[in-house]
């Protein structure tokens, strides 16, 4: 059953990288089915998918974390390194654990879910990634917000706020906090199209690759205390 379609002039190619391959059979049927997707290649290991990206250019790339050989987590760091890359990395695996969602969002990736994530909500992730959000599984969020405050500062808040306007910091933490643009946009009472301006300032001033990355920034600079 085919779920809210976006209007775009192409469909999202996706490439899907799993050792397993009833595991990409499986996420293939579920996503060539939806209009506005469409399954570009797949990968059974991390050098596999690290060429395939460069070769298919895939918009996302989902991503096993435990493979032999060269893993996701590495893989995902290869990819997101190469500045003329636009993939954005959603992390799939059967762990839920704590240091393989931190180390995959260090390494770049753009959201994490667990494999036995609902149909509708993998399709709807991979939609929510590849128009800029972020995406992590409901079960994970609050243990990696509890891991982030364990850890030791490692950027200057009063830097940041040198960087950003007074009206930047507060979409910064809004962002942080898990809030989409449209949330943002009430919460501030402006436009959408304002907000969507504000997020695109503050990921170029801090050099930040995504929302994702946004909020492993806002967290390590205290900005966001988890409260």
């Amino acid at each position: 059953m085919s779920i809210t379609a976006r209007t775009s002039t192409a469909p999202i190619g996706i490439l899907i990288v799993d050792d397993q391959a009833l595991v990409r059979a499986g996420f293939r049927m579920i996503l060539e089915i939806e209009p506005d997707l469409h399954v570009v290649g797949e990968a059974s290991g991390g050098e596999q998918a690290v060429a395939q990206v460069a070769a298919l250019q895939p918009d996302i790339v989902l991503m096993d974390v435990r493979m032999p050989g060269l893993d996701g987590i590495a893989a995902t760091q290869r990819i997101t390194a190469d500045g003329s890359c636009e993939a954005r990395v959603v992390m799939l695996t059967t762990f839920d654990m704590d240091e393989y969602v931190y180390e995959a969002l260090q390494a770049g990736a753009s959201g994490f879910l667990l494999k036995d994530v609902k149909p509708e909500l993998l399709v709807n992730g991979i939609r929510a990634v590849h128009s800029g959000e972020s995406l992590l599984a409901p079960t994970l969020t609050r243990r990696m917000i509890e891991s982030f405050l364990a850890r030791p500062r490692l950027v200057d808040a009063a830097h940041t706020a040198s960087m950003l306007t007074t009206r930047e910091q507060e979409v910064l933490r809004l962002v942080a906090r898990g809030l989409t643009n449209a949330e943002i946009a009430g919460d501030l009472y402006v436009s959408e199209t304002t907000v969507k301006t504000h997020v695109s300032r503050v990921l170029m001033k801090l050099g930040l690759r995504d929302r994702v990355q946004t909020v492993i920034y806002a967290y390590e600079t205290g900005l966001v205390s988890g409260e």
